[in-house]
């Protein structure tokens, strides 16, 4: 029998909760920093394993679900859902793995922590692949995500929760054919007690969201100059309504070395499956 290409575990957040995390060892002799994937804001660590996998074989890979969402225990306070406490429940893990350096790669809500993470701790922090998120979120799809966020209905079976995952993300992944959808809703939906199927994140991640509770307490701006010295790696959704062309632009500027790549046909967020995401963060990895 082959051997798994993860190990899954769990560590104790310092307020005692139970948070998920899984570990691609490395299959190279390799030696660099490893890699940890931090999710979008209502997404969970699924999402990266087809990334997890391909890189394990050049980097140990980590991935998580922040709390409230996928495997780790919901926070019985939603004012925790907040990006300072993601970031002090990473640090948690990475020293529960006794990991001293990191590439962080960050999606959407991820990118923010991984913003915030340099700002904090900037010797730990190796290097920063940013999916589609920056220091100014465009307005229209900043009303999107807090109308949406966690919201998507409660469903009977898989073929419901194709059709709801597919109606609210349809305009990210427009070629994405049947069968990556239900690979999809099977990340986004998780099956409950009474036998209906349910969103697979704590609710009041959304509620946290339209309160207004769950953004950065610092200036973004202020945090992406702490990246100044970090190599960076950006990726934007051609599409992107949450990264505009013209905030990309202003980053460049802030930041001479920036390396951008724009994700054809996508919206927010890439998948990080596409060539141009697979070639981009291959060719950073390959320098750092």
């Amino acid at each position: 029998m082959s051997q798994s290409p993860f190990m899954d575990g769990y560590f104790a957040s310092a307020d005692g909760l139970q948070l998920f995390y899984r570990d691609y060892p490395n299959r190279s002799a390799d030696e660099s920093a490893p890699v940890i994937c931090l999710p979008g804001l209502t997404r969970n660590s699924a999402d990266f394993d087809g990334l997890a996998v391909r890189l394990a074989q050049r980097r140990r890979v980590i991935t998580t679900d922040f709390r409230g969402r996928g495997r780790s225990e919901y926070d019985n306070d939603r004012t925790h859902y907040h990006p300072a406490q993601y970031v002090a429940d990473v640090w948690e893990l990475l020293a529960f793995l006794d990991i001293a350096s990191v590439i962080v790669i960050g999606t959407s809500r991820g990118g923010m922590v991984a913003m915030l993470m340099v700002y904090q701790r900037p010797a730990s922090i190796a290097g920063v692949i940013v999916n589609d998120i920056g220091p100014e979120i465009d307005p229209a799809g900043l009303a999107r995500v807090v109308q949406s966020a966690g919201l998507l209905p409660a469903v009977d079976n898989w073929q419901e929760a194709v059709r709801e995952t597919r109606k609210n993300y349809g305009h990210v992944f427009p070629d994405w054919p049947d069968s990556r959808w239900l690979d999809y809703a099977k990340s986004t939906y998780r099956e409950t007690d009474d036998g209906r199927l349910r969103m697979n994140l704590d609710s009041n991640i959304g509620v946290a969201t339209r309160e207004g509770i769950s953004g950065l307490r610092q200036d973004p701006w202020l945090l992406f100059d702490a990246l100044l010295p970090i190599p960076l790696l950006v990726l934007r959704g051609e599409h992107s309504d949450l990264l505009s062309t013209t905030t990309l632009e202003k980053m460049q500027q802030h930041k001479s070395d920036l390396i951008a790549v724009t994700v054809r046909n996508r919206g927010h967020a890439p998948y990080l499956d596409e060539a141009e995401a697979i070639d981009a963060i291959d060719q950073f990895l390959d320098h750092h």
